[in-house]
């Protein structure tokens, strides 16, 4: 019974690593950057259903749809302010930069919000359901975040590769000049694709607040474990990202319910360096076609 149920924890946690790790599938297809204020972002979205919510005292839905929309604004500045200004010279400062604007938000954060981990009370995550004989509880929130998680992979898989809106974004990072001459704005989809990126760490910070504590500082070890599903899962496949956020956060789980917490970072990251040896490109990614 502990190992269904921190299977089950893991199935939630890895959708929570798979959402965040889009956002970096979603912004490296679309402009071969990413986005590593993710972590910050992820934040932003607990933080401010928090503020919402219980400071201000707003229903649940509503704080949540304007958390959200500043989380996708949030991505639109980062794109503006630590992307554009150096990938366009053809810079790599842009590493350096989105890290940074994370940093100066979270410590923001840290300023305003206060440094004490605080509760999120969801009404999904009151009363666990509890199935049979085995005793075994789940909050209802724990079933539904893998299912937003694949809905919203599979969502961004189709229409990437199934819509001729996606298919033309795909082509802004492949020829950029080809699709300009084809009418497609190449800045309103970067920063488009920021805001989409932002997007989905914002709906993990949503979805995680109220079965962790919300404090400044959760969204750094979130974002790092993301972007190492991202690179995991193949960062040019949604649904290969997904799968690995899931098989990431079944194994964490597994681990600390069997060996304990302490084994957790070393074994995961160690199965990652490990897996990485074998399929550089990641268990779902393709290596890029070189022309000569």
């Amino acid at each position: 019974m502990m190992l269904l149920s921190a299977w089950i924890s893991g199935l939630g946690l890895g959708s929570m690593y798979g959402l965040m790790a889009l956002g970096f599938h979603v912004t490296f297809a679309v402009s071969g950057t990413v986005n590593f204020a993710q972590g910050s972002t992820m934040m932003l979205g607990a933080v401010l259903t928090f503020a919402f919510a219980q400071t201000l005292g707003w229903p649940l839905v509503p704080a949540i749809m304007l958390a959200l929309v500043l989380c996708a604004l949030y991505g639109l500045l980062v794109e503006v302010a630590a992307v554009r200004p150096f990938a366009s010279r053809g810079s790599d400062a842009w590493l350096m930069a989105t890290v940074a604007l994370g940093i100066v938000v979270d410590n923001l954060v840290m300023f305003t919000f206060g440094k004490e981990p605080r509760s999120l009370p969801s009404p999904l995550a009151v009363t666990p359901l509890r199935f049979g004989e085995l005793g075994l509880g789940v909050y209802p929130l724990q079933l539904l975040i893998p299912v937003i998680g694949l809905s919203l992979a599979a969502v961004l898989h189709f229409v990437s590769r199934r819509t001729r809106w996606g298919i033309g974004l795909l082509a802004v990072v492949q020829n950029r000049d080809a699709a300009r001459l084809m009418g497609i704005p190449i800045r309103r989809a970067v920063a488009g694709a920021f805001a989409l990126s932002a997007l989905f760490a914002g709906i993990a910070g949503v979805l995680i607040a109220p079965l962790f504590n919300v404090h400044a500082d959760m969204g750094t070890l979130f974002g790092l474990k993301a972007f190492a599903v991202a690179i995991l899962g193949g960062i040019t496949s949604a649904w290969g990202v997904m799968i690995a956020g899931l098989l990431f956060g079944t194994a964490e789980a597994l681990i600390t319910a069997t060996l304990g917490s302490g084994y957790t970072q070393i074994l995961t990251f160690g199965l990652v360096i490990v897996v990485l040896a074998m399929r550089p490109n990641g268990l779902f990614g393709r290596a890029a076609v070189k022309k000569v």
